[in-house]
């Protein structure tokens, strides 16, 4: 059993937080600066001059493929480079990407959202969240009805990601209640913001905020369905499904660059003559992060594993996401409780951390729902205790 890294792996991780450390971390300070006046940490255009200097580096389309001029990199080496990204609160990513679904595009279709989107000139969001439906996907109410050759669109979405910078959205309607959202009663669509759907700002506990969508009547022309009538339910778990392992990765940076934070200031920090680090309760916070760090890691790789050796990678990317998404947001607590009062401020990026690693046993499957899945597929006997070493 061989656990180290590829040349080719090692080199990859390396330039990424090469480029990151030179180019992305010393923004941190003037970010946090930004966020305690309530403005955006990275402006757009800010953004987009940072990944066109990434894409100077090699890094463009971590996950597109070659054909689009993408790096189509395996998913163990985009698991790693997910990791060095989580090691900063810059709200930066690595251009060249588009939502996975859009690969089910027609030639048209790409032509007009997928290419612009890779290239960065479009920003789009998927829409399948409502009101009453977020962990029960299948509860979808918003309708999709038929008006001649085109769609009208009627429904509110929530909680959604790049809703508000978004200039079209990606949206699961139902078309047929009758044959029910998971037996091809829905219909996924491409709908531009100018088709008529407006978006408003949700404020949460975390920088940045997602957005509701509203649909009055939003016509839509029937070349805008994305893959075919019915496929809408299946678009959208395929589009779920790639955050099951990338979120858990972007954790372990996070929790990488806070048990560092803890185990310096641990180091230097004096109380009574001594270093805190003297302590057994410092000591023992510190242990648990590192051990509950490396078993995380050891989860994610094998969710990344299985994707690249074409196996199902459901189950275990059901525990990396659980596993990681608890991990990270104890490990930040131990590091906020190591520093005192100043972790608790603003001065540090701790507490926003905080803040945002609460999120990763929330979206994109909650804790709930992956311990449904994880415990299903043992007692439908869909997988076995000890996976392909069991």
């Amino acid at each position: 059993m061989d656990f180290s890294l590829t040349d080719e792996q090692k080199a990859i991780r390396d330039t990424a937080r090469a480029f990151l450390a030179k180019e992305v971390i010393p923004l941190e300070q003037e970010v946090l600066r930004r966020e305690r006046r309530h403005q955006p940490g990275l402006e757009r255009s800010e953004l987009r001059e940072l990944q066109l200097k990434a894409k100077e580096f090699g890094f463009w389309g971590l996950s597109t493929p070659e054909a689009y001029g993408g790096m189509e990199l395996p998913a163990v080496t985009q698991s790693l480079v997910w990791t060095e990204m989580g090691r900063t609160f810059v709200p930066f990513r690595f251009g060249g990407e588009a939502d996975n679904i859009l690969y089910f595009a027609d030639e048209r279709q790409q032509a007009e959202y997928l290419l612009p989107t890779i290239a960065g000139d479009r920003i789009s969001c998927f829409a399948i969240t409502e009101p009453g439906a977020g962990s029960d996907a299948a509860n979808i109410k918003m309708t999709a009805r038929r008006d001649g050759d085109d769609w009208i669109l009627n429904g509110e979405k929530t909680f959604i990601t790049n809703g508000n910078e978004a200039d079209f959205a990606i949206v699961v309607a139902v078309n047929d209640r009758d044959l029910g959202v998971r037996r091809g009663g829905t219909t996924a669509f491409l709908v531009d913001r100018e088709m008529g759907w407006t978006s408003e700002f949700i404020q949460t506990m975390g920088e940045g905020g997602p957005a509701a969508l509203v649909f009055d009547d939003v016509r839509v022309p029937s070349r805008n369905v994305l893959g075919e009538v019915g496929q809408g339910f299946e678009l959208g778990m395929k589009w779920i499904g790639k955050g099951r392992y990338t979120i858990p990765s972007h954790a372990l940076g996070i929790a990488e660059r806070v048990l560092q934070m803890a185990v310096e200031h641990a180091r230097t920090r004096e109380t009574f003559g001594k270093p805190i680090g003297e302590n057994q309760a410092i000591q023992w916070m510190i242990a648990d992060s590192e051990v509950e760090l490396e078993a995380a890691r050891m989860l994610v790789l094998r969710a990344a594993w299985a994707i690249d050796q074409g196996q199902d990678p459901r189950h275990s990317s059901s525990m990396a996401k659980l596993y990681g998404a608890g991990m990270v947001n104890r490990v930040v607590d131990r590091a906020l409780q190591i520093h005192g009062g100043m972790g608790y401020t603003r001065e540090l990026p701790l507490e926003r951390w905080y803040r945002q690693v609460r999120l990763y046993r929330i979206f994109e499957g909650t804790d709930e729902m992956q311990r449904l899945i994880i415990s299903r597929d043992l007692l439908r006997g869909y997988t076995k205790i000890g996976g392909g070493l069991g």
